[in-house]
């Protein structure tokens, strides 16, 4: 039905305008009465053998939704019905903030694929607080966690700590954003110093002594080998728990779409089918080069069960889907579970 009615509606109005629309039509549908009952008697696998332990959280299966649709925690719980066995909200930053001009957010159809420079639009930390505050507990949360654009170099720290001491005690897990190619990231969030520096900052954090979250590092799918190892040492060092591999993309080769196509979308970050390998690369670097010492959430480009196995097979040990979400509709969460049981 998504495929062959829905989609090809929604694929006639700008991405963005359907993006609201879609979050406020959940809103409406999920309010109607049995219809949360309904949708997750269709959608949800409890199956024993999808659970996965994962940095010491236990998910009811390893297929999640990746940061970028929930920004601002609003349907979390309703999305939860659709079988996810986790959800990213964020990019949260400490003050709200418009994110980049319209039009910022770009379909290319023929490679299954979205470029955005949408540039972290969200409402603020403590709005997703309060959001938040409703969690009916149905499904793990992620917090991902950015700075505000345009801040100095010297309060980037300050911006990720606020975002980090005010969602502690509501998200399951963090997510260090340094990686999106849309918010003028400083040549500070890509200095290998730094990073070690942020993220000791977030272990030592008192919070972390009473109760500990994971806290994973989201990176670009453009890095080269050396930057790569690097990255294996700065979680080493740090000892957080993990790597989401990986970020959206600002390398345009193999694209169907035509030059004049991307001349007139212009700058912005890559996702979907077009990343898929380069992303599957990242993870199977990491996974054998750590010896496999930290988790890896793997995303980019899965809009299939076999997507979500070759990620797995390469090293990750959860998957997310965001691009393959729009493409594919809510029935990809079921097809991915059905494809790991068998």
């Amino acid at each position: 039905m998504y495929k062959y009615i829905l989609r090809p509606i929604f694929f006639q109005f700008d991405p963005e305008k359907v993006h609201h629309f879609t979050i406020a039509l959940i809103k409406i549908v999920f309010n109607i009465p049995g219809i949360g009952w309904f949708i997750r008697r269709i959608n949800r696998m409890d199956d024993s053998r999808l659970e996965r332990e994962v940095m010491g959280l236990k998910f009811k299966n390893p297929v999640g939704l990746a940061a970028g649709l929930d920004k601002n925690a609003e349907v979390y719980n309703e999305l939860a019905d659709l079988g996810f066995g986790f959800i990213e909200i964020g990019t949260v930053t400490p003050k709200a903030q418009t994110g980049n001009p319209k039009k910022r957010l770009f379909r290319l159809i023929d490679d299954k694929g979205i470029i955005n420079r949408m540039g972290f639009n969200n409402n603020g930390v403590n709005e997703a607080v309060k959001q938040l505050k409703k969690n009916k507990g149905k499904v793990i949360i992620g917090g991902n966690i950015g700075k505000n654009t345009g801040i100095p170099e010297d309060q980037v720290t300050s911006d990720y700590l606020t975002c980090f001491k005010e969602l502690h005690a509501y998200v399951d897990y963090f997510v260090v954003n340094v990686s999106c190619p849309n918010v003028g990231v400083t040549a500070k969030l890509q200095d290998k110093s730094y990073l070690v520096e942020l993220l000791n900052t977030l272990q030592i954090d008192p919070l972390q002594n009473e109760k500990r979250k994971p806290i994973v590092l989201k990176i670009s799918p453009d890095l080269n080998i050396n930057q790569l190892d690097e990255i294996i040492e700065v979680v080493q060092e740090t000892k957080i728990d993990g790597v989401i591999a990986s970020n959206t993309s600002i390398n345009r080769s193999g694209l169907k779409a035509t030059e004049q196509q991307l001349n007139d979308i212009g700058n912005g970050g890559l996702s979907g089918q077009p990343i898929a390998d380069r992303s599957t690369d990242v993870i199977k670097y990491l996974a054998d080069h750590s010896n496999k010492s930290f988790a890896i959430i793997g995303v980019g480009g899965v809009h299939s069960g076999e997507d979500a196995k070759k990620k797995m097979e390469a090293g990750a040990d959860l998957v997310q889907i965001y691009t393959g979400f729009i493409y594919e509709g809510p029935g990809l969460i079921k097809r991915i579970n059905k494809a790991l049981l068998k």
